[in-house]
């Protein structure tokens, strides 16, 4: 994994003058790629990189320039391929012989062999740029559910583009400005967003690509979900899926610096650690594996319809059964609310609160052993794992599912500022929009058009959502996260599925628990679906509380200037129930706030 940018102007005394915009835009890329650093500036084009090593750690060197035909070709390349194996044998048929056995340099042959033919050859994650020398053009991709992000901004006859947004707001003349259309998605999708809340920033949607030549960027999808028939019978079903599976797990797992799975012993992390121990073992090697437990939970844990259990004597017992060696992670309660600000400034915005702290603390945690894991989001999107894919009413309701209570973080904000009444309905319109873009078919049935809205909706927002909270907080901490579920082949078969199979006897994720049957335990494939967890400590709670009085009592912060202190007092008195997903409750919100305070002050935000 890695952290790419760079900038194509007609202009290039534009490229040479830029070179100090360049090495900070690299700079604050590094966390991203600790390993090695790199830049090509030639004429129109300046690319920039930064390396996190995993797979062929002295040849894997960018940019990577080559030399075919006489032409040059300049690649930044962040991501993993899964199918490098046919893709190396499919250049080799070509007459292509590679110098090396990383990704990268296939990455690039492609292009040269295929042009924008071979975004759609890959599979993996992935998010690149070649700059093509000889058409003075540049080609850009992201992966098709988005694991890895690719964010640009157009200025004139110029395009910059970089990994996280941060590294454009390095550029000389990109201002730190979000619209009203930003402050909306902020207080009624977030951690969700349509945009890129900063305006004038935009990212090349999953499943994109795009051609900058001539001053103009033309952008297009290369892939698209699409609704068929599935005729195969039940038996064939489990079959084709559990192959299905079993192949994205084990093509994650090549890898030349240690690996390990994150086990919080349900269903979907248990799958995963099951077959890649299998492999382990198959292989004469021992898996290793990491559990997250909260400082204090055990005592203040409290059973609810989202999270009926405790996850750890899950993860102990799953681990034992799988014979790996086993981590458990606690994080203790000052590191949960200390790394919020941290946590909300590796995703460039106020994210999920403690769930993303947490992660960002494990994830540091983890690379003192490791350097690539492999978790288990996904599958709830893809295999019907919430609520709201069988309970209809919830699709029913005019706003995303998981948003419980749409006008709660709007209402804490002076009014004058936030028209809340008008980003209601401008995020209602967009959920609209959404619903009527989901494919289906004219002879679905009720349940079967339920069960394709809801994996629609999922994916589109609520996995992409948990996805960038996956790469930021793992990048942050110079670990590869890797996400076997989120594999287009999987999401293009089970979307097609009949949802009487999905949710046999009203099982959530019935068809997953049948293709995985005889990887589990009795015990664990029976299990409750049960998220990744937050933090019930009350010393949490009271410490975001102090912490958030004490900088409203600055007045110059952003937030002291735009909260409603009237309902923000209101608030803090009021029930703790959960607002967004299934988790985010008061001291979610509560942690929002000052992740939204402190993001707004580092980064100089200006509300226009």
């Amino acid at each position: 994994m890695c952290g790419i940018a760079g900038q194509i102007s007609a202009d290039p005394n534009k490229i040479a003058a830029n070179y100090p915009a360049y090495c900070r835009m690299q700079k604050s890329l590094a966390r991203r790629g600790p390993d090695q650093r790199g830049m090509y500036l030639h004429g129109h084009a300046a690319l920039i990189h930064a390396r996190l090593a995993v797979v062929d750690l002295e040849n894997g060197c960018q940019p990577m320039v080559l030399e075919q035909g006489g032409e040059k070709y300049i690649l930044v390349y962040n991501g993993e391929l899964y199918n490098t194996p046919e893709l190396t044998a499919l250049i080799k048929e070509h007459g292509v012989t590679p110098t090396t056995y990383c990704d990268t340099e296939v990455v690039l042959y492609l292009y040269i062999l295929f042009g924008k033919k071979c975004a759609s050859m890959l599979d993996g994650i992935f998010a690149f740029a070649v700059y093509d020398a000889a058409l003075d053009e540049t080609y850009l991709a992201r992966d098709r559910f988005g694991i890895k992000p690719l964010f640009y901004t157009v200025s004139g006859d110029t395009l910059i583009f970089a990994s996280e947004i941060k590294a454009l707001l390095r550029y000389p003349g990109i201002r730190p400005e979000v619209d009203k259309i930003g402050l909306w998605e902020l207080l009624f999708l977030s951690p969700d967003r349509i945009g890129c809340i900063f305006k004038g920033i935009r990212e090349i949607e999953p499943a994109h690509q795009a051609v900058w030549k001539n001053g103009a960027l033309s952008v297009e999808a290369y892939w698209k979900l699409t609704a068929g028939e599935c005729r195969d019978s039940r038996s064939d079903i489990i079959e084709n899926t559990r192959f299905l599976l079993k192949d994205a797990i084990r093509r994650q797992l090549v890898s030349d610096v240690p690996l390990c799975t994150l086990l919080s012993g349900g269903l979907d992390s248990s799958v995963i650690s099951s077959v890649a121990a299998e492999y382990y073992r198959e292989h004469g090697m021992t898996l290793d594996t990491y559990s997250f437990e909260y400082e204090g939970n055990r005592e203040n844990f409290k059973s609810s319809l989202f999270q009926p259990q405790s996850d750890d004597e899950y993860a102990v017992y799953m681990a034992h059964y799988l014979g790996t060696r086993h981590h458990v992670l606690t994080a203790p309660t000052n590191e949960v609310a200390g790394l919020l600000g941290t946590a909300a400034l590796a995703r460039d915005f106020p994210g999920q609160a403690d769930i993303d702290s947490s992660l960002l603390y494990f994830c540091r945690r983890i690379k003192e052993r490791h350097t690539v894991a492999i978790s288990g989001e996904c599958a709830d999107e893809i295999f019907g794992g919430y609520p709201w894919f069988y309970r209809p009413e919830m699709l029913a309701h005019p706003f995303f599912p998981w948003i419980h209570e749409p006008m709660l973080r709007a209402s804490l904000f002076d009014d004058e500022l936030v028209h809340a009444a008008e980003g209601y309905d401008y995020i209602r319109t967009k959920y609209k929009e959404s619903m009527d873009a989901c494919p289906l078919l004219d002879t679905d049935t009720e349940p079967m058009r339920q069960s394709r809205l809801a994996t629609w909706l999922s994916v589109k927002f609520f996995m992409t959502s948990l996805l960038e909270r996956k790469d930021r907080m793992s990048m942050a901490s110079a670990v590869e996260v890797r996400v076997p579920f989120a594999d287009h082949r999987i999401l293009e078969y089970v979307y097609n599925v009949p949802w009487e199979i999905k949710f046999e006897n009203q099982v959530e994720k019935a068809l997953l628990r049948n293709a995985m049957a005889e990887y589990l335990p009795e015990k664990i494939l029976t299990r409750k679906k049960s998220p990744y967890p937050k933090t019930q400590n009350p010393e949490y709670e009271r410490a975001v509380r102090d912490t958030l009085r004490e900088r409203l009592q600055k007045k110059n912060t952003p937030l002291s200037a735009m909260l409603n202190r009237k309902k923000f007092e209101e608030f803090l008195t009021s029930d703790n129930e959960t607002w967004f997903g299934q988790l985010m409750s008061r001291p979610q919100l509560l942690a929002w706030l000052l992740q939204f305070d402190i993001w707004a002050e580092a980064y100089h935000i200006d509300f226009v």
